[in-house]
């Protein structure tokens, strides 16, 4: 060997000289408070606080098998799930989308022709909308018979045997007190799909059994135990502590962020309905941003300044990158990416607009929608729709929902979850047949 050959050992010394420098960082971060499972799986008594206000149910979907881990404070019992596969569950996502895609066209087809028609009512034009409308019942009617179909499902392979598993076999009684409550934590595939309106909804609420979760627990959702352990002690999910309690101006207001004329998207007509709900029920604790002046900046700068915020606008997600998702301001899209670069320390957002829980079909697992992106970032609860909902019933459901939570001007957030299962279930009896407007509203959150 000559002198100007590297040694064959150099390289070998050098990986084992960085190992033991990386090692030696690690053992130091894990030294400093806070940091003492850095890089390290969280431990099991770390995670059981999350189960503190009711059962937490991780459902597991791999391809060898699928099983529903129950967490609750005194531990973790498993529950294996025979009637569901990663294959079966695949299936039903895509159909899924694929069902609301089209609905969702169907939906904007009408509205360019019933906007083409207020420009110009030539005969050809009616047609063309007259056509458009009958291709949106029938898109309607499509997506109500796959979600009843997917309802039927997600009962039999999921929801009923985790019921079971807990002994919720009927609805609670008014002298019961207050319904019990269940955390959903969907993987995979089941990250997209309605897990809190399984059941059998056609049977009626009457039957002395019902086959339906809405009709035995109050349901939400949270992306991991950690994330739901972290709201529940009192911090943002991002892990920071949240802003005192003694309702300083700038924390205790709700900011209305209402854009119901986004340029190039339809017009939400009830918007300005929603605003004037919030504006009524918190007359001395509310910001409002509307039309022009509801600006990327503005609503940004306003974001860290308030506790409570509720977002009616146009709303979409990019199945395809998740984080370029987000809410169509006056200017532009506020996206998740933009989002999730802050951290907030607010009680709950409200997010009437179109797609904003539906996340990208690349990143099953994370789930990165916009409603979780505003939980991770520090809003301990979110109100949010799976997909593009009629805006006038998202109003009616909104404004239900805050009637409920607002006492004296002010909003209690940890009713969020027990008003919007009221609320959905007084739609669900007027509409029983018409899932399509009472399933998609769901909450996230302590």
């Amino acid at each position: 060997m000559t002198g100007t050959q590297a040694s064959p050992k150099g390289p070998v010394d050098r990986r084992m000289a960085l190992a033991r420098e990386w090692d030696d960082l690690v053992d130091r971060v894990r030294g400093l408070g806070g940091f003492e499972d850095f890089l390290l799986p969280p431990r099991l008594d770390s995670l059981l606080p999350a189960a503190s206000g009711g059962p937490v149910v991780v459902v597991n979907v791999s391809r060898w098998r699928c099983d529903a881990l129950i967490v609750t404070e005194q531990g973790v019992r498993s529950r294996v799930l025979p009637d569901l596969t990663l294959d079966r569950a695949t299936e039903w996502a895509n159909t899924y989308l694929e069902i609301l895609h089209a609905a969702e066209q169907a939906r904007l087809e009408h509205q360019l022709a019933h906007d083409a028609v207020g420009a110009d009512p030539r005969p050809s034009a009616i047609r063309a909308q007259q056509r458009a409308a009958g291709a949106l019942m029938a898109a309607e009617h499509r997506t109500d018979e796959m979600l009843a179909a997917l309802q039927r499902q997600l009962w039999d392979s999921v929801a009923a045997p985790v019921l079971d598993e807990l002994g919720l076999h009927g609805t609670p009684a008014p002298a019961d007190g207050p319904w019990p409550r269940l955390w959903w934590c969907p993987t995979g595939p089941l990250t997209l799909l309605p897990l809190h309106t399984a059941g059998y909804h056609e049977a009626g609420p009457d039957e002395t059994a019902p086959r339906t979760v809405l009709d035995r627990v109050v349901s939400s959702y949270t992306p991991t135990l950690r994330v739901l352990t972290e709201a529940r002690a009192g911090r943002g999910a991002g892990g920071h502590a949240d802003t005192d309690d003694t309702g300083a101006p700038e924390q205790e207001r709700m900011l209305v962020v209402s854009v119901g004329d986004a340029p190039g998207q339809p017009r939400l007509h009830n918007a300005g309905t929603e605003r004037d709900t919030l504006t009524q029920l918190f007359p001395a604790r509310h910001t409002l941003l509307e039309g022009p002046g509801a600006t990327r900046g503005a609503v940004e700068a306003e974001l860290a300044r308030h506790r409570w915020v509720h977002f009616s606008c146009h709303g979409d997600q990019d199945l395809a990158e998740p984080s370029r998702g987000g809410l169509m301001l006056h200017d532009g899209v506020l996206t998740v990416a933009d989002l999730a670069a802050r951290q907030f320390r607010g009680d709950f957002v409200g997010l009437s607009a179109c797609k904003t829980a539906v996340g990208g079909v690349n990143l099953l697992d994370e789930a990165i929608t916009l409603a979780s992106a505003l939980h991770y970032t520090g809003y301990r609860h979110v109100v949010a729709a799976l997909w593009s909902v009629d805006d006038k019933t998202a109003g009616r459901v909104f404004g239900a929902v805050y009637r409920y939570m607002t006492v004296d001007g002010r909003l209690r957030s940890e009713a969020a979850a027990p008003a919007l299962h009221r609320a959905v279930r007084a739609l669900r009896r007027e509409m029983p047949d018409q899932p399509r407007l009472w399933t998609p509203f769901t909450h996230i959150g302590p």
